[in-house]
């Protein structure tokens, strides 16, 4: 079991801006061979949820920035016939994100912040998704489940909006991800389990 090594010190605004940086510098710096064999640890624990075996809608991510490389799970999701479900920045609307399904690598162009997202043109905005698991990106993690993003509140938001118990939330992330604790905000949504190489970490009770 990895040892959670960064605590947030002090408010946080600064405190989380400086552990975003660290954390993110941290992750870029992982050799390419390195991070996908972490990858694939980390992809095998979530291969074991009892949900990734049930889910028939699941919201996935395309990783950016040295996130754990979830691709695999998506194409394995589209040859069982499940409905992936990817998000989409909303043009003009900063924090905003919609969610529509791809069908496959065909339906993604770039999108914002350089991220594949689903064409807008071939790819509908839903207007209520539900799916059964949400794989949750993420630079920080703590053991309550508190997450930390890139800043710009897209998932806060989104996430807010399923309402609970709704789906369940799991985050695929590195053992260094897991910090002792991060500050919380009032619309933070904290997610259900945290998957690293090492360890599956139930943070929630949703009986």
């Amino acid at each position: 079991m990895e040892t959670p090594r960064h605590t947030a010190p002090g408010g946080p605004g600064p405190a989380r801006s400086a552990l975003r940086a660290a954390l993110l510098a941290q992750r870029r710096a992982l050799p390419r061979a390195e991070a996908a064999a972490r990858s694939a640890r980390v992809l095998a624990r979530v291969r074991a949820l009892p949900a990734w075996a049930t889910a028939r809608e699941v919201l996935a991510y395309m990783p950016v920035q040295g996130e754990v490389d979830v691709a695999a799970l998506v194409e394995e999701l589209w040859a069982r016939g499940a409905r992936v479900l990817l998000p989409r920045c909303r043009p003009g609307e900063p924090g905003a994100m919609d969610v529509a399904c791809a069908t496959g690598l065909a339906d993604l162009c770039p999108g914002a912040f350089g991220i594949a997202e689903p064409d807008p043109h071939a790819c509908p905005a839903l207007d209520a998704p539900r799916p059964d698991l949400v794989l949750v990106p993420g630079v920080a993690f703590d053991r309550r489940g508190q997450r930390l993003g890139f800043g710009g509140g897209f998932y806060d938001r989104f996430l807010a909006g399923l309402g609970r118990p709704g789906p369940l939330l799991a985050a695929p992330c590195f053992g260094f991800q897991l910090v002792a604790e991060l500050p919380a905000e009032p619309w933070d949504v904290p997610v259900d389990v945290i998957i690293t190489e090492e360890q599956t970490l139930w943070t929630r009770n949703r009986d």
